[in-house]
């Protein structure tokens, strides 16, 4: 069995992997920035920890307490991220420079900070959280997709990198998952837009689309299908380096793969009724 420590575990994906992956006898250890977020997830048989993944100090350590007791992380599940979502002109650029301290730079460092044990020991495991949204863009999405296209390059030159040392990455690529992130990422298009301003149609168009998206049980899934398969990539004697969930997702991603720029566009346009 892995020793596993996750991060974002307070809601959503990371809470059902922790979850998940206890219950397959794994020692986990379940990261959120409040203790009291997580605290079931400590009855069920996780460590929990207090982590910050935009605080140095809060991941160091977090990852000096679970080395020091064990040696060496087995695997990191690097799941903590949201979505900053507005129009480009319109949104606040520092709240977008906050979403990618979390969502990227946050998970470039715990990776920085477990992979000399990892590499000593010359195995491990690194999954990153990214989204179907590191694959495409959605208009109102600009910048939370521009942190998962980061995801996805940081992954890709990892997978290459560390394979020597016989450290395994792979990038989780969720379509629409029943959490709290369609309503977080609700809340910080309504925070950044201008109402009355030149995208006031487009902006209620995304919002509308996001929760048509979230409410129909067919285009979305429950956290516990990502963390399935986050376990599966965990434990398998080679797992792939991309897993995209959801079948929507996977039409999603092909689709614009084979239509072209121009067409997708089209597609957009039609499904946002914007001229």
């Amino acid at each position: 069995m892995s020793v596993v420590l996750i991060t974002g575990c307070s809601s959503g994906i990371g809470r059902a992997t922790a979850l998940r992956l206890v219950r397959g006898g794994h020692t986990v250890y379940a990261t959120a920035r409040r203790l009291d977020a997580i605290a079931d997830l400590a009855a069920a048989g996780c460590h929990t920890l207090a982590l910050d993944v935009t605080d140095e100090r809060s991941m160091t350590e977090a990852v000096t307490l679970v080395e020091d007791r064990h040696g060496a992380i087995d695997v990191l599940v690097n799941n903590a991220g949201y979505g900053e979502y507005g129009a480009i002109e319109e949104a606040d650029l520092d709240r977008v420079r906050r979403q990618f301290e979390t969502n990227v730079f946050g998970l470039a460092r715990l990776t920085q900070l477990v992979l000399p044990r990892m590499r000593a020991g010359g195995s491990g495991r690194i999954i990153n959280v990214g989204s179907m949204g590191g694959r495409l863009v959605f208009p109102g999405g600009g910048y939370y997709h521009a942190s998962k296209y980061a995801v996805e390059a940081i992954s890709d030159a990892l997978r290459f990198e560390a394979a020597p040392f016989g450290v395994q990455v792979s990038v989780i690529e969720p379509g629409l998952i029943r959490t709290g992130f369609g309503d977080t990422a609700a809340g910080t298009l309504a925070g950044s837009a201008v109402h009355a301003g030149p995208y006031a149609a487009l902006n209620r168009a995304v919002d509308e689309s996001m929760a048509r998206g979230y409410a129909n049980r067919t285009m979305s899934a429950t956290a516990d299908a990502v963390a399935k398969v986050i376990e599966h990539a965990a434990v398998s004697r080679r797992p792939r380096p991309r897993y995209v969930v959801t079948p929507a997702a996977k039409l999603l991603v092909h689709a614009r793969r084979l239509l072209g720029t121009r067409v997708w566009d089209l597609v957009l346009r039609t499904q946002f009724r914007v001229a």
